[in-house]
């Protein structure tokens, strides 16, 4: 296990055993975890800047697969923006601050690497501009949602909420602020999977290693392709799919692909 401990997060690479059919393989996973659980894990700036350090260099790392971003303590995800701090910046920090925020949450939903949210608590705000940036999430008892940019007269997560539920379901959450709790984010789609908290880390460091495991540049492809979708007919969907198959997202020849499997047939058996 290697550990970077910044100010704001910390971002650890997990090793972790899995029994695949006979053989064993190991799977690194990079966890980032938003460390500021004294004030809800509030997303300061200095917190955004190292997330996307973070992000960066586990895209960069051949030995990481997929990541996983989690908040500190036993409350929270994160509560949002940093309020005390955005009350203390003068106009021209708040709009450059902005501008940081905006690219963040954009590397996040484009990293060439999956990225899973495991939600630990209350996630408000601008922690949901984070979650629902990501590729899927994965919650507790303990999770609950708000959108509150509406609250403000402001608005946020327009363009990524409507992809996990739907853009009636995103109405109601975007114009109203309500709070959204565990078993209802789940039965709309919010949150992939719900588990006990006590379960939630084990959970989601298991459905990470599942893709983890995957050779990363077909990850990176597939992630690519569903993110050039996005409003596209269904008609060009498909061509798209059939054109980068044999194009710019040509995988491994048969012989490459199932090396393992081909090999163990052409073995003869050992006498006894």
């Amino acid at each position: 296990m290697v550990t970077t401990t910044y100010s704001c997060i910390n971002a650890e690479t997990v090793t972790r055993a899995a029994q695949m059919g006979r053989s064993e393989v190991e799977t690194r996973i990079g966890v980032i975890t938003l460390n500021r659980p004294e004030v809800l894990n509030a997303l300061n700036l200095q917190l955004v800047r190292e997330l996307d350090e973070a992000v960066t260099n586990y895209e960069a790392d051949d030995s990481v697969g997929a990541i996983i971003i989690t908040g500190a303590g036993e409350r929270a995800f994160s509560a949002g923006a940093d309020i005390h701090e955005n009350r203390e910046l003068g106009p021209e920090e708040r709009e450059a601050g902005q501008a940081e925020r905006s690219h963040y949450t954009w590397h996040l939903h484009t990293c060439a690497k999956p990225v899973i949210g495991a939600v630990n608590g209350l996630c408000y705000g601008g922690g949901t501009v984070l979650a629902t940036s990501l590729d899927f999430l994965i919650g507790c008892e303990k999770t609950s949602f708000r959108f509150l940019a509406v609250n403000y007269g402001q608005m946020n997560a327009t363009w990524s909420l409507p992809q996990l539920v739907g853009i009636h379901r995103a109405k109601e959450l975007l114009l109203s602020g309500r709070e959204v709790f565990a078993d209802e984010a789940y039965h709309m789609g919010l949150i992939n999977h719900l588990f006990s908290s006590e379960e939630l880390m084990d959970k989601s460091l298991d459905i990470a290693a599942g893709m983890a495991r995957n050779r990363v540049e077909g990850l990176a492809n597939i992630k690519q392709l569903l993110l050039e979708h996005s409003g596209l007919p269904i008609e060009e969907q498909y061509r798209n799919e059939i054109s980068g198959r044999t194009d710019r997202f040509k995988g491994l020849s048969v012989e490459e692909g199932f090396a393992d499997f081909l090999d163990r047939k052409g073995r003869k058996p050992q006498a006894g």
